[in-house]
C-alpha cells in the first residue's frame, strides 16, 4: 500500500535529469560550506534578531530571518542522507552546529550588555520571546511544509523566488537567539523551550528535504521491485515522529496554564467589581512552592480600607480553592465629566465691624502718669516673591480654586493648618476679604514692630 502510494507520488513529481542533479548538488554543497560568508551572515542575522526580540519588534525579526543562512546546511543534511555523501553530511552538520553555537553566544553577549548598560529595560520578557518558548505540533507542521517548499524550490530554478518566504516561515535564527536571551537572564525554561523549537525545525526540515530529494530521483538505491525508501529517510521520519511527544507535552502544559490564568483573571475581575468604584488595571501572578503570589493594581475613586483588602483575599482564595498571597497597589483617581460642571461653592468673606470707643471725661483735670504698654498686632504673611508664578487660593486643601494671589501680596494668617498629600496648607484671608487655603511653603511671615500706646492713669 505504501509502495504504491510512493510510486503514484513519483509519477506526479518530475524527476531531475542527471545534469540538474549535478548542478543542484554543487550549489547546495557550496552554500552549506562554513566559510567566511556563512559566519558573517550568522553574526549579522543574529544581531538583528536579538535586538528585534529585546525590543519586541516583529518587523526587525523578519529581517533577520531573511539573512539567516542556516537553512542551507539543513537542506544539505537532507540531501546527504539520500545520496549517501558522508563528506557532505559532515560539512553541513559542522556548519549547522558551529553557526548555532555562534548565534547563541552572540545573543548571550548582547543580552548581558543590555542588562548592565540598559538601552532597553526588560521589566518583563517581550511577547516575541515568550511566543518561541512554547512549541507545539503546529510548529512541526509549519516546519514540514517549509522544508518541503525549500527543498523543492532549490531543485527548481524557476521557484527560487519562494525561498525568502520559506525562510520567514521556518524561523531558524530567532529560536537560537531566544536560547541565548534565556541563558543570559537565567531563565532556563525560556532557553529549554526555544531549544526544543529549533531542534524541531531542524529535524523536520531535514526530513522534508530528504523526502523531496527522494521523490526527485536523487536516491541511487534501486531494487528489483522498484524504488524503496532509504534507511536514512526512515530514520529521519522516526525522529520527526518522536518529536511529537515533547511537543504534545508542551502544548498540553501551555493550554492548562492559559486556562488557569484565564480563570484567575475572571475571578479577580469579578471580586474587584464588587468594590465600590474599583477597576482592575494590572494583574501579576507567580507560582511558588504550593502557593500563588498575586499582585493586583487597581484604580478607585475612594481609598480601600484594610478590612476590604482582607475580605478580597478571602474571596479570591475561596473561589480559586488554593492559597493566595495578595498585595494590592491602589491608584486613586477622580472622574471628571466635561458635560457636568462642578457645583459652585460659596466663598466666605470676612466683615469688619467697628468697635465703639467709650471716652470718659473727668470732672477736673488730673495729672496723668504715662505708662507705655505693648499692643498685640495680627499675624501677616506675604505670598512668595515676584519670581514665582501666579499662586492660587483654594477653597480647601487641594480643593477647587476660588481666587488668585499676586506675588508679594500681603495676607492675614488665620492660624489654622492642615496636611494633605504631604503638603502643609495654611488658612489665609487676602486683601479682598476672601478666605481660603494656600501651601505654607509659598508664604513668608512678616514681623511687625510693636507700637507704644500711652495709657493714662488718672490721679485725683
Amino acid at each position: 500500500m505504501g509502495r504504491r502510494f510512493l510510486q503514484s507520488i513519483k509519477r506526479i513529481v518530475p524527476s531531475a535529469s542527471a545534469e540538474e542533479k549535478k548542478q543542484i548538488v554543487e550549489e547546495i554543497s557550496a552554500s552549506a560550506s562554513p566559510g567566511f560568508d556563512f559566519f558573517l551572515m550568522v553574526v549579522l542575522s543574529c544581531s538583528i534578531a536579538t535586538l528585534g526580540l529585546i525590543t519586541d519588534s516583529a518587523a526587525v525579526i523578519i529581517g533577520a530571518m531573511l539573512l539567516a543562512p542556516l537553512m542551507s546546511p539543513i537542506i544539505a543534511i537532507g540531501l546527504a542522507s539520500i545520496t549517501g555523501k558522508a563528506r557532505l553530511a559532515e560539512i553541513a552538520l559542522s556548519a549547522l552546529l558551529r553557526g548555532a553555537l555562534l548565534a547563541i553566544l552572540l545573543a548571550i553577549l548582547m543580552t548581558y550588555i543590555n542588562r548592565y548598560l540598559p538601552f532597553v529595560v526588560l521589566q518583563e520578557l517581550p511577547s516575541e520571546v515568550l511566543v518561541r518558548t512554547h512549541p507545539s505540533p503546529i510548529d512541526l507542521v509549519i516546519a514540514m511544509a517549509g522544508g518541503l517548499a525549500a527543498a523543492y524550490a532549490m531543485t527548481r530554478s524557476n521557484l527560487s523566488a519562494a525561498l525568502p518566504g520559506v525562510a520567514i516561515a521556518t524561523a531558524l535564527m530567532p529560536p537560537l537567539c531566544t536560547v541565548g536571551i534565556g541563558i543570559a537572564l537565567g531563565r532556563w525554561d525560556v532557553a529549554g523551550g526555544a531549544s526544543l523549537l529549533f531542534i524541531t525545525n531542524a529535524i523536520t526540515i531535514a526530513f522534508a528535504a530528504a523526502f523531496v530529494f527522494f521523490l526527485r530521483g536523487f536516491s541511487p538505491r534501486v531494487s528489483r521491485r522498484g524504488w524503496r525508501l532509504p534507511r536514512s529517510l526512515v530514520i529521519s521520519a522516526l525522529l520527526t515522529l518522536a518529536l511529537l511527544i515533547p511537543l504534545t507535552y508542551y502544548s498540553i502544559q501551555f493550554f492548562e496554564e492559559a486556562s488557569q490564568n484565564r480563570e484567575i483573571n475572571d475571578v479577580v475581575k469579578s471580586q474587584i467589581a464588587q468594590l465600590n468604584g474599583a477597576e482592575l488595571v494590572e494583574l501579576s501572578v507567580t507560582h511558588t512552592l504550593g502557593q500563588m503570589d498575586m499582585v493586583i493594581t487597581l484604580r478607585s475613586s475612594t481609598p480601600l480600607s484594610y478590612p476590604q483588602v482582607v475580605q478580597l483575599q478571602k474571596n479570591i482564595v475561596a473561589s480559586l480553592k488554593q492559597p493566595v498571597s495578595l498585595k494590592v497597589n491602589q491608584v486613586l483617581a477622580e472622574q471628571l465629566d466635561p458635560l457636568i460642571p462642578p457645583t459652585p461653592t460659596p466663598t466666605l468673606r470676612s466683615t469688619n465691624t467697628p468697635t465703639p470707643t467709650v471716652t470718659i471725661t473727668p470732672s477736673r483735670i488730673p495729672s496723668p502718669t504715662i505708662t507705655p504698654t505693648l499692643t498685640a498686632t495680627p499675624a501677616f504673611v506675604q505670598a512668595g516673591s515676584i519670581l514665582l508664578p501666579q499662586l492660587k487660593l483654594y477653597q480647601s486643601p487641594g480643593g477647587p480654586v476660588i481666587g488668585t494671589i499676586r506675588p508679594g501680596e500681603i495676607m492675614n494668617l488665620m492660624n489654622e493648618e492642615e496636611q494633605a498629600d504631604g503638603v502643609i496648607w495654611a488658612k489665609v484671608t487676602d486683601n479682598k476679604g476672601a478666605m481660603g487655603w494656600i501651601p505654607e511653603i509659598y508664604l513668608q511671615l512678616i514681623t511687625l514692630t510693636p507700637s507704644m500706646t500711652a495709657n493714662a492713669t488718672v490721679t485725683h
